[in-house]
């Protein structure tokens, strides 16, 4: 069950200044040891600390594919793949300084026209199999959260009583727009160098 929260856009240079928009309500973060842990409880002949470290290994196998150039494909979940974000470069030589476009990572100054190709490295992530939106909008079941529910029905109450529906009681704020699709604090699918793919990011 996802529990969802409100939280009203109060960005007053916004168009979507005033609406109130659902957030999940995350409970709990699991990393490798607590997945190890809930996976051994589903009667699977490997223990606990076995599960652990082919979770461990997999996830360096990950990262050892994906920065030699690979992407890798977990059904039903994700294909993960590392993309660049680019400096964009004015020109691939600059005949001036003697200075070539060059396929490295760094940063420029206002005043070159040439130089690191690429300003960083993020890892991205595209849904795949039954985690594709669709799967997930069949499959996911939703519900308010105690506090969302005390907001509409103090809204409720008070426009039956001839008063404003628009109170905020405590739900949050968000700084952005409409937020079709429904990230949270990131995931930003869809955008970037690549629509299909989300940015996991760097779990800040």
């Amino acid at each position: 069950m996802i529990e969802l929260y409100l939280s009203k856009n109060n960005n007053e240079i916004s168009p979507s200044y005033g609406k109130y928009y659902p957030r999940v309500s995350y409970k709990q973060t699991l990393d490798i040891h607590g997945m190890a842990k809930h996976m051994a409880e589903h009667n699977t002949p490997f223990s606990e600390g076995t599960i652990e470290g082919i979770l461990r290994d997999f996830v360096k196998c990950v990262r050892e594919q994906t920065l030699n150039g690979n992407t890798v494909k977990v059904d039903d979940l994700a294909i993960f793949k590392v993309s660049v974000i680019g400096n964009g470069c004015a020109m691939l030589y600059d005949a001036d300084v003697d200075k070539t476009i060059t396929a490295s990572i760094g940063s420029m100054k206002k005043t070159d026209k040439t130089g690191p190709a690429v300003q960083s490295l993020k890892l991205l992530a595209q849904a795949t199999g039954e985690y594709t939106r669709e799967e997930l909008n069949k499959d996911g079941r939703l519900a308010w959260t105690d506090k969302a529910e005390e907001m509409i029905a103090l809204a409720k109450g008070s426009n039956a009583n001839g008063g404003s529906s628009n109170t905020n009681t405590g739900g949050g704020t968000q700084s952005g727009g409409d937020n079709n699709g429904g990230g949270d604090n990131g995931g930003n699918t869809g955008g970037g160098t690549d629509p299909d793919y989300g940015d996991i990011g760097d779990g800040n």
